[in-house]
């Protein structure tokens, strides 16, 4: 027996679905407010040294990166990663894009639970999400099902660190609402409607990935799980 079945596509077309819609949402989102300005006319590498500098986070580097919505904050440096269409445009996007990585900034520096939760997973999420499809093909082929198991459990670690994510990412999204709010960054109901309109098209990504590890978890249990009422 081999690692898919028609049985695969019925759990896996869904998820590759929902993703082409997410992708689909953020680039067309995303586009759309990167096109309109913000009324104080603010990069987004202006913005966030405003942001920092309120939220006392001034041991906090800022670079520019290259590619499109590339950025990031990494706890391991404290640095503050925006790519160049949000660093170098003044638009509501940039606005929300940067306060949402400063929210990262924020939970690191209270060692927000949530987020050290999701650090500590991310070593065995990345040797798991290599390892799985390896544990699993390799106890079929030698008719190990403590192997296949194996395989099983990291699959879950992936599911487990895209649930640990979730919270993350939501969390970061409402402090860069309170953030940008309580700075007058943003001025008008509008502007708040394209931050929240990003902001909530970047947060359906982390949905969709959830789906997608809990879906691919659930076929392998069970026919890992088929293939161990078989042997007896």
């Amino acid at each position: 027996m081999g690692l898919f079945s028609g049985n695969y596509l019925m759990y896996m077309i869904p998820a590759f679905l929902l993703s082409l819609l997410t992708q689909w949402w953020v680039s067309s989102t995303y586009a759309r407010w990167s096109k309109v300005g913000n009324n104080l006319k603010l990069t987004g590498a202006e913005a966030a040294e405003r942001l920092l500098r309120y939220g006392g986070l001034n041991d906090v580097k800022v670079e520019s990166m290259p590619g499109r919505l590339t950025d990031n904050y990494d706890p391991r440096t404290r640095t503050l990663r925006l790519s160049a269409p949000v660093s170098q445009s003044p638009s509501i996007a940039s606005l929300a894009v940067t306060a949402h990585e400063i929210g990262h900034a924020m939970q690191d520096r209270q060692g927000y639970l949530p987020l050290r939760l999701r650090s500590a997973l991310v070593p065995a999420a990345s040797i798991g999400s290599s390892l799985a499809w390896i544990l699993i093909l390799v106890g079929i082929l030698l008719n190990s099902l403590q192997l296949a198991w194996l395989g099983v459990f990291a699959f879950a670690i992936g599911a487990l660190f895209a649930l640990a994510t979730l919270p993350v990412e939501l969390n970061a999204s409402s402090r860069a609402r309170v953030l940008l709010r309580d700075t007058g960054l943003i001025q008008t109901e509008a502007e708040a409607v394209g931050v929240g309109s990003v902001l909530n098209a970047a947060a359906f990504t982390y949905v969709a990935a959830l789906a997608a590890a809990i879906l691919q978890l659930l076929y392998f249990s069970g026919m890992v799980g088929g293939l161990g009422g078989r042997r007896r």
